[in-house]
Formats: structure tokens, sequence, C-alpha cells
């Protein structure tokens, strides 16, 4: 149980003292390009899905 109390208090005092958080305008930013570059990748994904299952109509109505 001393192990488990001792490592508790090791990480909080490295995360208040040790760790460099980000400030409140990068964590902003960083959220930005996050949701960003997820929506580019959802399109994406859009584009192929969508073309997949045309391409995919196409082919089976011509087999048919």
């Amino acid at each position: 149980m001393a192990n488990v109390v001792e490592f508790i208090k090791e990480s909080y005092n490295e995360m208040t003292g040790k760790v460099s958080w980000p400030t409140w305008g990068e964590l902003q930013n960083s959220a930005v390009i996050v949701l960003v570059a997820s929506l580019i990748i959802a399109l994406l994904i859009l584009a192929m899905d969508e073309s997949v299952g045309n391409i995919l109509k196409l082919f089976y109505r011509s087999v048919a």
C-alpha cells in the first residue's frame, strides 16, 4: 500500500511541477487543426465510398 501512495505522490509532483502544459490558445489551435483534418478525412472517405458504390451499381447493371 505504501508503494501505491508513493507512486501517487510522485505522479502528482511530476504532473504539477515538471510537465509543461499548453496554453489555452495552443489548445484551441490544436483543436481547430484536428477538426479540420477530421473533416477532410471524412470527406475523402465519403467520396471513395460513393465512387465505389456507383462503380458497383454500374457493374451489376451491366452484368444482370
